[in-house]
């Protein structure tokens, strides 16, 4: 994998076909690799997590058990440059495959409890413009995305589990 610097923008080379790679073993290189702040590893391993995702969502069922660690060590680092893009990735993982919700309820014990203390993390600015919501790093709505997405796609236990470890939240439906 590389940069390759285009005149739209920056973009991963790949010199494999991602179909053939072993997802158990890359996508939690990737996502661990979401803690970085430093460029160009930052965009690597955005960019990487989410190129591996859209290429094969079907194999993304089996890596929840292999990815959980790492998003949860990203998510313990309680910086919000850091949780908001694996809050993101997470997102993007339920959307492409339903099958992932599910697959996450039995790890709720370690990837709620940081969502729990962002949840109403949301900052009232009264009649000034908020560019943090443009740019997406307002924790407590990329939290209650997530949750409401959690719920969505785990099927019938997944509100009372959310509930257990977030006593505040409420069911989108």
């Amino acid at each position: 994998v590389c940069v390759d610097h285009t005149v739209g923008g920056q973009r991963i080379k790949w010199e494999t076909n991602l179909v053939e790679l072993d997802y158990k073993t890359y996508l939690p290189i990737f996502i661990d690799g979401l803690r970085e702040l430093e460029e160009p590893y930052r965009f690597l391993a955005i960019q990487g997590t989410v190129d591996l995702i859209e290429m094969c969502p079907q194999k993304l069922v089996t890596c929840v058990p292999h990815i959980i660690i790492p998003l949860k060590t990203a998510l313990d680092s309680h910086v919000p440059t850091i949780v908001a893009p694996v809050l993101r990735i997470l997102q993007i993982m339920m959307h492409r495959s339903p099958r992932v919700g599910q697959a996450l309820i039995m790890y709720y014990r370690q990837i709620l409890p940081v969502m729990a203390m962002f949840k109403n993390k949301d900052v009232n600015v009264g009649d000034r413009i908020d560019y943090g919501q443009y740019k997406q790093v307002r924790l407590g709505g990329l939290i209650s995305e997530t949750l409401e997405l959690l719920e969505k796609t785990g099927g019938a236990d997944a509100f009372y589990n959310i509930k257990y470890m977030i006593p505040t939240y409420e069911s989108c439906f």
